[in-house]
């Protein structure tokens, strides 16, 4: 893999170009992508359920949350395809199959870098200045993308033999998407279903967001490390895994 970074390089700068080649906004998408989501679920919650008021600076609240959603939601949808896109070229070019998933999730770091610019946005039309904790906002995005890398590339693996997985996935994200506390606040759930919020890696990467960014509060250390810890060594299980059965993939495809 080391050896083949000009593909990962062709892969992510293809990908990126692909995502909004035919649209007249082009990357503009994605700065009002998120912002057109925050309309949306404000809209949602606020407007027409009447709930938000309990959260102080509401909006800030669901920005950060979708932004940070959008990046997992993304990832997962496109590098459970990626091998099953690309099916094509690697019948016909031996090249590394994980460089499909990782390309995937790595062009959805650009994305996540432009959410970013719209909760900078709303930071400072609210007048939330975070404090010195900033500084552990590097280490959730990595503690984020290696955990994506892992799930993306058991995804991306298990989807070209399992294809009816890609369409499990749309209900098993929405259920993630429920159980997180993207649109509402983690207390909200009754005590008994508490533990849901306490083990989801997704409520506690999108807690660690809000905490460095709007609530000037350090981040969950232990949730953060045991999730970097486990998506490690899973990442290179799956590695290996790929590096013994990549035949078994050709063979499938």
């Amino acid at each position: 893999m080391l050896k083949r970074k000009d593909l990962l390089y062709f892969l992510v700068k293809s990908g990126l170009k692909a995502e909004h080649r035919n649209s007249y906004l082009g990357y503009f998408w994605w700065l009002l992508d998120p912002l057109l989501n925050v309309l949306v679920y404000y809209f949602l919650v606020v407007v027409i359920l009447g709930r938000g008021d309990d959260v102080e600076n509401y909006p800030l609240f669901l920005v950060i949350g979708l932004v940070a959603w959008r990046m997992i939601s993304s990832t997962v949808g496109s590098s459970s395809k990626s091998i099953l896109r690309y099916s094509s070229i690697i019948n016909q070019v031996y090249m590394p199959k994980a460089l499909f998933p990782l390309s995937f999730t790595i062009s959805q770091m650009f994305n996540f870098a432009f959410g970013l610019i719209v909760v900078a946005i709303f930071l400072a039309i609210y007048g939330v200045m975070p404090d010195w904790n900033i500084i552990y906002l590097p280490l959730i995005i990595l503690v984020q993308l290696v955990f994506l890398l892992a799930v993306g590339l058991f995804l991306g693996y298990i989807t070209v033999f399992i294809r009816d997985i890609d369409n499990v996935l749309t209900y098993v994200t929405r259920i993630f998407f429920y159980a997180s506390p993207i649109i509402w606040a983690g207390g909200r759930l009754p005590p008994e279903y508490g533990w849901v919020v306490d083990i989801n890696p997704i409520a506690i990467i999108v807690t660690a967001y809000r905490d460095v960014l709007m609530n000037q509060n350090s981040p969950d250390f232990i949730g953060l490390f045991t999730i970097l810890i486990i998506s490690v060594i899973a990442g290179i299980l799956i590695l290996r895994h790929y590096s013994k059965n990549e035949h078994k993939i050709i063979k499938a495809l």
